[in-house]
């Protein structure tokens, strides 16, 4: 029999590795190889310590000069050189990893030459990497497409097409964002303009279909996915049901096997951070009383104001919780006539009352006694994090599938309150309070975390799911063995 040994490949960004990462150690509990690809960049930062004999990882360049910032800006950008440039090394990779089960001299890049590893059966590429995934095919490698984004959002970009034959794509400049959207199964009866992705407004003008160029490629993605063998999903189906039952019907195989961070393994998931954690702020929850502390990030990419910075924290001042906020060095755009850093600013406040770090590590973070709710840009990771520790939101959404969640979390599950589009200190004060003291909203956390928990426990949904999608690798690479046997003879 075959062994199975699976390449997972996701997107350069901090949010898909975090999801794609603990895919990639469950599976290795199943006994599959794993070889987990980053780009040349990312592979520099991370702390990759594989901790498994059957677990390795190796990279492809992205393009860019190391000095390139990667944010959120440049996306477009970073997707059009990984697309020329990165291609041409992976698929050499692959083919080599395909026959061998090792890179060649030319594409080890210095990685150890390891010839434990078996020929590479399967890839299982973020489904935004489409090329990646056409690559493998044409290779005789069998491809499934993961997406980190919840499926609620998935839905919408696959009715992308549907919404701007209607006429409500994309939404006119000035235009009522509360209006109810038509065209998204499943979701019509809560869905509003202001909850699809924020790519789906138009900037300017009024006349033609000026759809984002980024939203171009989410819908394409989308689309291809209907041609994959596959499409795994990092949810379950008691978050997203009625996504997933809309989905299923134009796909080949659907698989929902999340949250995969809270599946039980026998050793833990790699470092997925590719910033440096500070776990000081461990200690400094230590100090604070039970659920007496406001948590604070705004993930990875999102940037924000000086003016939108100095309303949070009056907010959060106002509200007189202390808080840990999480603030990368370049969350906060410079400003003319700015004379303190936003870091000083909250220094000010006092060490009693606010801690602010450059990374933390959040799963631990969310799962502190005394973290009493969690003010976030509402990234499906996130969400899927605080959903399994039974922590109250406050979401303000920055970008693409962050404002389908925001919605989600404070109209269909009611675990916290939706505060898109505002960015107000009384506003946050206001649903900073609600979310620490609302018995309501804290009862629906504890219950959805309790529901998660089963889902990925023995036996629970995603955890059969998981155990489906193993038996579909293994069968793919027992064909794949098999058709390579009949080829050699």
């Amino acid at each position: 029999m075959a062994e199975a040994h699976v390449l997972v490949f996701p997107c350069p960004a901090q949010g898909h590795i975090n999801s794609m990462l603990p895919f990639a150690a469950a599976l290795l509990d199943t006994g599959v190889f794993v070889t987990f690809l980053h780009t040349d960049h990312n592979l520099r930062r991370a702390s990759s310590v594989a901790g498994s004999p059957h677990l390795r990882f190796l990279s492809v360049p992205d393009g860019l000069p190391d000095d390139h910032p990667r944010s959120l800006g440049d996306m477009m950008e970073l997707e059009r050189s990984l697309r020329e440039v990165g291609a041409v090394r992976y698929r050499a990779l692959l083919a080599s990893l395909s026959s061998a089960g090792r890179p060649s001299q030319d594409d080890s890049d210095g990685v150890d030459d390891d010839q434990s590893f078996p020929p590479v059966t399967c890839v299982v590429v973020d489904g935004l990497l489409t090329w990646a995934i056409d690559a493998a095919e044409e290779l005789g490698v069998p491809a499934l497409a993961f997406r980190t984004s919840s499926a609620c959002s998935f839905l919408a970009y696959q009715t992308i097409p549907e919404l701007v034959e209607l006429g409500e794509l994309p939404f006119p400049a000035g235009g009522d964002l509360d209006e109810p959207v038509r065209g998204v199964p499943g979701m019509e009866s809560f869905l509003r303009r202001r909850d699809l992705p924020s790519l789906c407004r138009r900037s300017g003008g009024t006349g033609g279909v000026d759809l984002d160029p980024i939203l171009h490629v989410f819908a394409e993605a989308t689309a291809h996915s209907r041609e994959v063998r596959a499409l795994v999903f990092n949810t379950t189906a008691s978050l997203e049901g009625p996504a997933l039952a809309h989905i299923a019907p134009r796909m080949r195989n659907v698989f929902a096997v999340g949250p995969l961070h809270a599946m039980s393994s026998s050793a833990p998931a790699p470092a997925s951070s590719l910033w440096s954690e500070d776990d000081g702020c461990i200690a400094w929850l230590d100090g604070q009383p039970d659920r007496s502390v406001v948590y604070v990030s705004l993930g990875s990419l999102a940037v924000i104001k000086h003016d939108q910075f100095a309303e949070f924290l009056s907010g959060l001042v106002a509200a007189g919780y202390p808080f840990l906020w999480v603030l990368r060095a370049d969350t906060v755009a410079a400003s003319k006539g700015q004379h303190t850093t936003p870091q000083g600013s909250i220094g000010a406040v006092g060490e009693d009352k606010a801690r602010v770090v450059a990374w933390a590590p959040q799963r631990d973070v969310l799962r502190h006694r005394a973290v009493g709710c969690f003010l976030t840009h509402a990234g499906w990771n996130s969400t899927l994090e605080a959903a399994v520790e039974g922590v109250p939101m406050v979401c303000w959404p920055f970008f693409g599938d962050q404002l389908i969640n925001s919605r989600n979390v404070g109209a269909v599950w009611r675990t916290g309150l939706d505060m898109k589009d505002v960015c107000d200190r009384a506003v946050v004060e206001r649903m900073v309070r609600e979310a620490m003291e609302s018995d309501e909203v804290r009862s629906s956390a504890q219950k959805l975390a309790r529901v998660v928990r089963r889902d990925v426990s023995e036996g629970g949904s995603s955890a059969r799911e998981f155990q489906r999608l193993v038996r579909f690798i293994k069968e793919l690479s027992m064909e794949g063995a098999k058709s390579d046997h009949q080829n050699q003879g």
